[in-house]
C-alpha cells in the first residue's frame, strides 16, 4: 500500500509528513533561495554608473527560477512513492508546485490543494492525520 502524504509548503521550506505501514514520518526540506534580491552595493549612492552594477530584472528573474526549480525537484523526489498527496500552505508555492507535479505525471495522486496559514510542525501533523482520518493511536512509532 503506498503511503498517504501531507504537504505543506511555502518558498523558504516545505514539510512532508507521510502517513504508511511504518506509521508517521516527517521530513523537511529547506529552499536556498532569497527570495528579496539584493543590491551589490553597500549605498544607494555609489555614482551615476551604479546601474551598470546592478543584473538586469530578467537575468534576476532567471536565476531565482532555476533556484526554486531545483527547490521544486527535492520536494517532488520526495513525493514518488505517495499514493494520495494533501497539498497545503501559504502563498504560491503550492500552486508552482502542483503545476510542476501535473506536468511530471504525479498530478492525478493530489487529491486536495487548499490555503492555509504558518503553522508549527505538529499543527501540520495534526492537519494531516485529520485529513486522512487517521487517529495517533493508530500510527507506530
Amino acid at each position: 500500500m503506498k503511503p498517504n502524504i501531507g504537504l505543506w509548503i511555502d518558498h523558504r521550506n516545505a514539510i512532508i509528513v507521510t502517513l504508511g505501514s511504518k506509521g508517521e514520518e516527517v521530513a523537511r526540506v529547506f529552499s536556498q533561495v532569497e527570495p528579496q534580491l539584493r543590491r551589490s552595493g553597500d549605498s544607494p549612492l555609489k555614482g551615476r554608473h551604479e546601474k551598470l552594477n546592478i543584473a538586469s530584472d530578467t537575468s534576476q528573474k532567471r536565476a531565482l527560477t532555476g533556484k526554486f526549480n531545483i527547490y521544486y525537484d527535492a520536494v517532488s523526489d520526495c513525493l514518488g512513492r505517495a499514493g494520495s498527496i494533501f497539498l497545503f500552505g501559504p502563498g504560491e508555492a503550492k500552486g508552482e508546485l502542483k503545476k510542476r507535479l501535473v506536468r511530471n505525471k504525479l498530478g492525478a495522486r493530489i487529491v486536495q490543494v487548499e490555503p492555509s496559514d504558518k503553522m508549527t510542525d505538529r499543527q501540520i501533523s495534526a492537519k494531516v492525520r485529520q485529513y486522512f482520518a487517521v487517529k495517533p493511536t493508530d500510527i507506530k512509532g
